[in-house]
């Protein structure tokens, strides 16, 4: 058995739900310790810092 749909979607209706497809600017926060831009919940690559706390150390 194959999918067979009872009654046919517009050309409106099909649209509708392919105009969702579309991408979001990702979300960028400033980090609480050097005050750079990073995505949240993850190590800050400036100062590798995560929670106020270092996580990974950046001497060079």
């Amino acid at each position: 058995m194959s999918i067979c749909p009872k009654n046919r979607s517009s050309k409106g209706r099909r649209d509708q739900r392919r105009a969702n497809w579309k991408m979001k600017a990702t979300t960028l926060v400033k980090c609480s310790k050097c005050g750079a831009l990073m995505v949240p919940h993850r190590v800050c690559k400036a100062c590798g810092s995560y929670n106020k706390r270092e996580i990974i150390s950046t001497e060079n």
